[in-house]
């Protein structure tokens, strides 16, 4: 008899939070990097965010959500249909429950504003520095620049 009881007490709270739980029609984004503030609790329609557990969009009543960004492209779709894209190169993503986001970059920059022969040159130096290192800790260096090196070139073409 206590289980059904239990299990009527679990339904009843249930109810009660999926009721009292409430998301905003509207999203707003904090995107920021050391070098620069992209937005500050701007109304945006949708973000396009890599990360280790899958590339994802998010929308206004997005699920909570915590995740470790990976290198490559967050693509930001204003209000009014404008696109705009950073690549950013680590980090984390926060999708709260009112339905505001926090990117938090270690480094992001415009799209447009990456130097394709220059990303080509980074990646040739590091991966001459990955085939000459000697240690773990200097072969996984080189290799996470590489995959960072790779995916601002992918970005920028």
């Amino acid at each position: 008899m206590s289980f059904v009881r239990n299990v009527r007490y679990v339904a009843a709270r249930s109810t009660h939070f999926m009721q009292k739980r409430s998301f905003a029609d509207e999203m707003k984004l904090t995107f920021a990097a050391a070098n620069q503030t992209f937005y500050d609790q701007a109304e945006v329609r949708q973000i396009d965010v890599p990360s280790f557990s899958g590339s994802f969009g998010i929308l206004a009543k997005h699920v909570p959500t915590l995740a470790v960004l990976k290198p490559g492209v967050v693509q930001v779709i204003e209000n009014d249909g404008k696109t705009s894209k950073y690549f950013v190169s680590s980090g984390s993503i926060t999708v709260n429950e009112d339905s505001s986001v926090q990117v938090l970059a270690e480094e992001a920059h415009k799209v447009e504003d990456i130097d394709t022969s220059e990303a080509k040159q980074l990646l040739s130096q590091y991966q001459s520095k990955l085939s000459s290192a000697t240690s773990e800790e200097a072969k996984a260096e080189a290799a996470i620049a590489i995959e960072c090196a790779e995916a601002l070139i992918r970005a920028a073409e």
